[in-house]
């Protein structure tokens, strides 16, 4: 996807529009809501003055108070004489905040698709804000790959010169973000005809290849010889065999205590639900059940080009649930990586049972300081937080603290449910060292189930476990959100990265 180019442009907002660089499609003047009314910047007062144009007559006749992401037209019609401007656009901020600039800038994105130059002080306010306006207008520029017809939306919007106090670090750095995004984006959204475990695994050498990750792919042969069971069982139906790729970043400068973390992103590149079959309409959207692979893809890209300072490792468990003479059945017990065994209950709560296998093998050979996984795992996760918060697990008070506060700085927000140790008698088995799901009825809690059992295979690591049955998908376009995969957890993830030292 082509996004904007979002550049420093300096200097004063009235000079840029008088002197120029050549025509402007849109200035896009942002105006704050205040306890009386909307709050414009003398900067944007003096390019007011310098259109004539009557801010607040036009604030009373729109409406107009400044809300977050409000935008409307103003009135001008350019004279012989005039500053070579097209259509002047105001644009709410609210409180100035970056989670109100991320959608301001969203909304201008959306709505001035097809256009060449947008002239703006948007994001000028701090580097927080700089960064969400990058955000705001990459993301809200998102259209997700074209499959099956020739024509896509129009293009977004080619230009943005933002004007005032902007540092071009903050903008590269933000662009690499949501670029990160972006990538987790299309992986999720690619139709599953195309999208196999093989295919996620081409895609993730591409980008190692890239940007100089280590990559290291195991087949469907290495996977039996090794043990993988959970990837084996989940996979076995599939024409399509499972794949376990290992990505590594290793700053350019370590030493013995640079922090080592591991992430860990569900791949199961369709979910059919086995055996304990789907119904149709929750089916449709299962081409998203890779997202966390895709995010921990997109996570380990952004390392290399931000030049994080811990050391990452990247597993991405890939396999098709699938249907047919090789499926694992309810009643089943597989053998994981190291040897722990699962008795199987329902085979649609396929996801951590690969991600268990995966969670085990880091364990065991990548001694990590940190483990953290991310996964479209429960219904239950979206019936208690809805689409606007991922249900964040930890065993470390500290480390579940640093992920609320990244999650508040980046807009993915978290909240901490309960590793609840009353529950872990639910998934004692008679016939294997733990079960799948509740072995007992009504206990509910399922998404607290899940991470119960995930944490029979971390050992003593430090430890998230992040839920993105909710925000990991979204069902129209909103803020900067579009229908489909949302990439959530990459800007989350990458913000806790800068700040781990």
């Amino acid at each position: 996807m082509r996004a904007p180019r979002i550049r420093a442009a300096g200097g004063k907002l009235a000079d840029v529009v008088r002197d120029g660089g050549g025509p402007v499609d849109v200035l896009a003047l942002p105006v704050g809501s205040g306890d009386d009314g909307p709050q414009a910047t003398v900067g944007v007062v003096e390019v007011a003055h310098l259109l004539g144009v009557d801010l607040e007559a036009t604030f009373t006749r729109e409406r107009f108070r400044g809300a977050e992401a409000e935008v409307v037209r103003v009135p001008w019609a350019p004279g012989p004489t005039s500053p070579n401007v097209e259509r002047v656009v105001l644009v709410g901020v609210g409180r100035g905040e970056a989670s109100s600039v991320r959608l301001a800038a969203a909304a201008l994105a959306r709505q001035h698709r097809g256009l060449d130059r947008m002239v703006t002080t948007l994001g000028s306010a701090g580097s927080a804000q700089a960064r969400a306006m990058v955000e705001g207008f990459v993301l809200g520029s998102y259209t997700p790959p074209r499959s099956g017809v020739s024509e896509g939306p129009r293009p977004p919007l080619r230009r943005v010169d933002v004007v005032g106090r902007v540092a071009t670090a903050d903008l590269e750095q933000a662009l690499v973000v949501a670029e990160a995004a972006v990538l987790a984006r299309d992986l999720a959204q690619t139709p599953s005809s195309t999208k196999g475990p093989a295919w996620v695994a081409g895609r993730a050498r591409r980008v190692a290849a890239e940007v100089g990750l280590t990559c290291t792919v195991r087949d469907h042969k290495q996977l039996r010889d090794q043990g993988f069971g959970g990837l084996l069982a989940v996979g076995g139906a599939a024409q399509r065999p499972p794949r376990l790729v290992e990505l590594g970043y290793t700053p350019a400068e370590t030493t013995a205590r640079t922090p080592h973390v591991v992430l860990v992103g569900k791949g199961i590149t369709f979910d059919t639900g086995g055996i304990s079959l789907k119904p149709r309409e929750s089916m449709i959207s299962m081409k998203t059940d890779m997202t966390g692979a895709g995010v921990v893809l997109a996570v380990l890209k952004a390392c290399a080009q931000l030049g994080v300072r811990a050391r990452v490792t990247g597993l991405l468990p890939l396999a098709e649930n699938a249907i047919g003479a090789g499926s694992y059945r309810p009643g089943d017990v597989v053998r994981h990586y190291g040897g722990t065994t699962t008795e199987i209950r329902n085979t649609d709560a396929e996801g951590r049972l690969v991600m268990a296998d995966a969670l085990a093998y880091a364990d065991e050979h990548l001694d990590p300081d940190v483990v953290v996984d991310i996964a479209t795992l429960t219904g239950a996760a979206t019936q208690g937080l809805g689409r606007t918060h991922a249900a964040l697990y930890a065993n470390d008070d500290r480390l579940a603290a640093a992920f609320e506060q990244a999650g508040e700085a980046s807009d993915e927000r978290v909240w901490r449910m309960p590793l609840a140790d009353d529950y872990r008698s639910a998934i004692a088995s008679d016939v294997a060292d733990v079960c799948q799901i509740a072995t007992v009825k009504g206990v509910g809690g399922g998404s607290i189930i899940a991470a119960l059992f995930l944490r029979e295979f971390v050992g003593d690591r430090r430890w998230v476990h992040l839920d993105i049955a909710g925000t990991g998908r979204s069902e129209r376009d909103a803020g900067v959100l579009s229908r489909g995969g949302t990439g959530y957890g990459v800007r989350l993830i990458v913000r806790w990265l800068e700040k781990l030292r």
